[in-house]
């Protein structure tokens, strides 16, 4: 029996090789040419602690993390306990059997993953163990594997000429044990290779490959989970001239930096979390008031305070949007997929230099651990603006940069103009000034500018339908294989589906769509259902299933609570 789709847990304590194997398995896949998607969740300390990563592999692009398992991988009894209930019928519980013991319930195998991986000679061949137990089960070619580890260790410089040979023992040992155990999860189907080049990555590496594509020459940040790979990622690449990346103390010094950055004409940004993006507000205040282009890249965890700092949610919404105290209404473009971290990366920067202001790049926890295999942008394809600067008239200094009601050229220091960055309120040159009628002109400028950014683009299906699912962000994907399964069944005939990661402004031409829907309906990772709630302030009949677990959207949870929502609709006199 061949199948499309298989879905691997490997489960234990943090620091036992779990990550290793889980994104192994994933990367030899997608080297073989299948689609791969991780999906990982840990605590907040260093080592130990409850940990778990999850693999699905398919035929087929993958949408989300799927529902039941087909293999669960237990590294002490903690780990079976906690997900056992999640094993599908007729599928397998692989378990560390010098870690603990587990009745024979016909569908069990205990190994001893790290004995068996020492006896290839290399202490730390256990992951190799169990990649091969893995690929047995799902009765994965040897080759695929073995491939995997001539490329990923094939360096004998650097890993001397034992490494391959060793980890193909591994491979093979656990490959032996599967075997042995007569259990078989069916024939995964040939992978259908794309036409195209693809790369294989997280969110965090896709938002960082946009920012430098966008023309990034001055990173300025703070280590804070789940943004600190980010920074990592910067110190070691963007170099060369007229690049910096710089680690600072505090969230404060790097927003502070970053509009200094703006204000010398460089694309700058930074990268935080939650309780960072707090501490910003009095810069990205600053930033809105002088109209200085930069990047914030908050990536959302659970809140409030230290929260969950190692988990998911979508809650910085509405701290995203009005940040500062006073009338502010930032730009927010929040991606859905690890693919468009990378496309919504280079957005912003559009945007920031475009309308000469701060943009919040808005992503989330399970995006920026999430590894996938997209297709390798076209970077030529792709457009970057630059801002528009003064140059000067006749040689005169006399520019009023602030004084029409739109968009005016950014002088820059060391050329022409009057480049004064003003965090009074100021009038045409930029000198403080308390006139009401200066605050009036001042305000309107600021916000009559967000209609520069009204371009964004939308996805939108079955459109004439009365209800619509709208999600936002990382809740996308599962939300579409929800939407995709309903349709395949016959059940969403009058569901519509839209989608934009373009949240503010939102684009004129899907809000006018969304006002004319009896119920839209918003599944999103918060307590209040902050989008609908925006939603809701622009006219829309809005309504939220939110989810606050610190984990994504289960599949089958969000298309019973869809359905069920559906149902009150219909009772309500709704066309559905």
């Amino acid at each position: 029996m061949r199948t499309t789709d298989f879905r691997i847990r490997i489960a234990g304590e943090g620091g036992q090789g779990l990550l290793s194997v889980a994104e192994g398995f994933a990367s030899a896949n997608v080297q073989a040419g299948y689609h791969a998607q991780t999906f990982a969740t840990f605590p907040s300390q260093i080592t130990g602690g409850p940990t778990w990563f999850q693999v699905r592999i398919s035929t087929e692009p993958i949408l989300s993390r799927g529902d039941q398992l087909d293999v669960l991988v237990a590294f002490n009894e903690h780990a079976y306990e906690a997900h056992k209930d999640e094993v599908r019928e007729g599928g397998v519980v692989v378990y560390d059997s010098k870690a603990f013991q587990m009745d024979d319930n016909g569908s069990s195998l205990g190994v001893p993953f790290d004995q068996l991986g020492r006896s290839t000679g290399n202490p730390r061949a256990a992951n190799m163990v169990v990649m091969g137990m893995l690929a047995g089960l799902m009765n994965m070619p040897q080759s695929i594997l073995e491939e995997f580890v001539k490329q990923r260790w094939g360096n004998v410089a650097r890993y001397g000429e034992k490494t391959v040979p060793q980890n193909i023992h591994g491979l093979t040992l656990g490959r032996e044990e599967a075997m042995k155990s007569g259990f078989s999860l069916g024939e995964l189907a040939p992978p259908n290779k794309p036409d195209y080049d693809q790369i294989f990555l997280n969110g965090n590496e896709a938002v960082c490959l946009g920012a430098v594509h966008a023309g990034l020459n001055f990173y300025v940040g703070y280590p804070i989970s789940p943004a600190t790979t980010i920074l990592v990622w910067m110190e070691r690449w963007l170099s060369g001239d007229d690049k910096t990346a710089y680690q600072v103390s505090s969230e404060i010094e790097a927003i502070n930096a970053i509009v200094g950055g703006g204000y010398a004409g460089k694309k700058a940004m930074t990268a935080t979390a939650g309780p960072g993006f707090s501490l910003m507000s009095e810069g990205l205040g600053f930033a809105w008031m002088a109209e200085i282009p930069l990047v914030v890249c908050d990536v959302q965890r659970g809140g409030p305070a230290t929260g969950l700092p190692t988990k998911t949610e979508q809650s910085d919404l509405f701290a995203a949007m009005h940040p500062a105290h006073g009338d502010v209404s930032l730009p927010v473009i929040a991606p859905g997929s690890v693919e468009e971290c990378f496309y919504a990366t280079v957005e912003a920067f559009n945007w920031a230099e475009r309308y000469q202001g701060p943009v919040i790049l808005l992503s989330e926890h399970s995006l920026s651990e999430r590894k996938q295999n997209v297709r390798k942008p076209d970077l030529d394809a792709i457009p970057i603006e630059n801002r528009t600067v003064y140059h000067g008239a006749n040689g005169t200094n006399g520019y009023h940069r602030y004084e029409p009601r739109e968009l005016s050229p950014m002088p820059l220091p060391g050329g022409p103009g009057s480049y004064v960055a003003n965090a009074s309120e100021h009038d045409g040159m930029g000198d403080t000034t308390h006139l009401p009628e200066r605050h009036i002109q001042m305000t309107e400028r600021r916000f009559g500018k967000l209609k520069l950014l009204e371009t964004g683009t939308y996805e939108s299906e079955n459109t004439s339908a009365s209800v619509a699912l709208m999600p936002w962000g990382g809740s996308k994907g599962p939300t579409r294989e929800v939407w995709q399964r309903m349709t395949e069944e016959g059940t969403a005939d009058n569901l519509a589906w839209y989608y934009t990661m373009y949240l503010n402004p939102l684009p004129p031409a899907l809000l006018d769509e969304l006002r004319e829907k009896e119920l839209v309906i918003v599944p999103e990772l918060n307590y209040q259902g902050q989008f609908s709630s925006y939603l809701r302030s622009l006219g829309v009949r809005a309504e939220s299933i939110t989810q606050y677990t610190g984990l994504p959207f289960a599949i089958r949870d969000l298309t019973e609570r869809i359905e069920e929502r559906i149902g009150v609709a219909e009772k309500e006199g709704v066309a559905v």
